[in-house]
């Protein structure tokens, strides 16, 4: 079993728009032990969102290999790919996208019940009570804060005991206080063992990460400390 969970080799992702051809991501590679907190910081437009696409199997590269645990993705049909999407990743976005017509539990345990083993209830209720919010399991995203609807969403990322977290500005739009108990969850999950990959364009949430890339221009560096 190797001791890199993700790892890249000459990733690029180029663009046809209209008549020119945008270089999103050029020639990267990069090696993730397992169990490590790693940060990829840059500006808008630099590529860490489609880098973080290609590592996690939701965008296929134009050129370049990605390994998840030793596995190439790209080697996979969809459907297996799929289903090694759903088994080792878990994915958190800016934006909660909860399903309106769905409580907090029933919305934590959907990854799950499409990957057909639906968690135990006290699964769910586990994952709720580790983001504070026990009193809020079935309350309806309409009923929930900004802050409380990503916690929901951090709580379904995990309904699957993912060996990999994705991360993309996960704090985004959030105050201070709520950025940092966010965080927070993050740092007690990776305490755990799980590996993490958190893009931001904030120098202060890449800092909280044990090793910080850097993406300019489609091009990826190790910050030097």
């Amino acid at each position: 079993m190797t001791n890199y969970i993700i790892s890249a080799k000459d990733l690029s992702k180029i663009y046809e728009v209209g008549p020119s051809m945008v270089r999103a991501v050029e020639s990267c590679s990069l090696e993730i032990p397992r169990g490590q907190m790693v940060s990829i910081v840059g500006h808008s437009g630099s590529g860490k969102t489609t880098l973080l696409s290609l590592l996690g199997g939701l965008v296929k590269p134009t050129s370049g290999r990605v390994f998840l645990d030793g596995t190439n993705i790209w080697a996979l049909s969809d459907k297996d790919l799929s289903r090694l999407r759903n088994r080792k990743i878990g994915f958190a976005f800016q934006f909660a996208s909860l399903i309106p017509t769905l409580n907090s539990v029933d919305n934590v345990r959907l990854p799950a019940a499409i990957g057909g083993k639906p968690p135990s209830p006290q699964r769910v209720l586990e994952l709720l009570e580790m983001m504070g919010l026990e009193d809020r399991a079935h309350s309806y995203p309409a009923m929930l804060s900004g802050g409380e609807q990503r916690r929901v969403a951090l709580a379904r990322t995990l309904v699957n005991e993912p060996e990999i977290i994705l991360a993309d500005e996960p704090t985004g739009d959030l105050d201070e206080d709520i950025e940092a108990d966010i965080l927070e969850i993050f740092k007690k999950i990776n305490a755990g063992g799980t590996t993490i990959v958190i893009v931001s364009h904030s120098w202060a949430v890449a800092s909280q990460a044990q090793r910080t890339l850097r993406m300019r221009r489609g091009h990826l560096s190790e910050e030097e400390e």
